[in-house]
């Protein structure tokens, strides 16, 4: 178990390290601080969710029994991704305080920073970010002990399963750092908005249908009489992790309605938010 633990603590932050130093240090770059850091950690979790997705895959499609098949790979990468959410919640932070400085709220440069201001950073971080951060330590503290000790060899396939739940994660990123960069109004981040809301919708909210169907597909049963026939700390497990994706679902679409809007017209209301 240790040796994927120490990988992933290895490989997630010396990739955004590495991404970080490049794009500040090559003369054809020579990028600031603070652009370096939101799309390196940015980059690193689009690389996670490609290497997730991809083990995720390989998992599900090896496991025709999907109650008792295993594949090494849904033990393996489970352990190597836990360091990757005790990363990204760090990273997260730094790119926070960079929009935080980049808005003119920091410290003048060169000169130390009060803690006092730390400290009001890190209390809008967490305010902004706290279902993500939430999330992040949800994997690391429950989700990855039961997926380990729980399972007892288990439920391979539904795993790998929920590992291509980050089939989303790199258009999420990608859009993120078009609107960093005021790249909202190009055929890009309209096409990748597309293909994010696409990507969520399946791989992260009709996942967990599937799996029901999956699993009544196996036992005989109809899809409605699942829930009934399985234990009810399974339907609550399951119940918490789609709930966060429902949000973030609706803020997806939220944000579509704005992005395809046409523009100079007058929002409809159930569309309109205050930014």
């Amino acid at each position: 178990m240790l040796t994927p633990m120490v990988a992933g603590g290895v490989v997630f932050p010396g990739l955004f390290l590495l991404s970080k130093n490049t794009l500040q240090r090559l003369p054809q770059l020579r990028w600031e601080e603070a652009d370096a850091v939101i799309v390196s950690a940015r980059l690193v979790s689009s690389v996670q969710a490609v290497m997730a997705s991809t083990a995720g895959y390989i998992v599900s499609t090896s496991c025709k029994h999907i109650i008792d098949d295993q594949h090494w790979l849904s033990s393996a990468y489970t352990q190597f991704a836990v360091p990757y959410f005790i990363y990204d919640i760090y990273a997260m932070f730094l790119c926070h305080w960079h929009k935080h400085q980049v808005k003119g709220h920091g410290g003048d440069e060169g000169r130390p920073r009060a803690p006092g201001n730390i400290w009001a950073v890190a209390r809008g971080y967490l305010h902004k970010e706290f279902l993500m951060v939430l999330h992040h330590a949800v994997m690391v503290l429950v989700c990855f002990p039961l997926s380990v000790v729980w399972r007892q060899g288990k439920g391979d396939f539904f795993l790998g399963c929920l590992l291509m739940a980050e089939v989303s994660t790199p258009f999420v990123c990608l859009g993120k750092i078009l609107i960093q960069y005021k790249q909202q109004h190009t055929l890009l981040h309209k096409v990748n908005g597309a293909l994010m809301l696409l990507s969520f919708l399946c791989c992260r909210v009709l996942l967990f249908p599937y799996l029901y169907w999956a699993y009544g597909r196996h036992a005989g049963l109809p899809l409605l009489a699942v829930p009934l026939a399985i234990p009810a700390h399974v339907n609550l497990g399951a119940a918490l992790l789609l709930a966060p994706q429902l949000y973030w679902f609706f803020l997806i679409c939220r944000g579509a309605c704005r992005l395809f809007r046409p523009r100079g017209s007058r929002p409809p209301s159930p569309c309109h938010t205050q930014d």
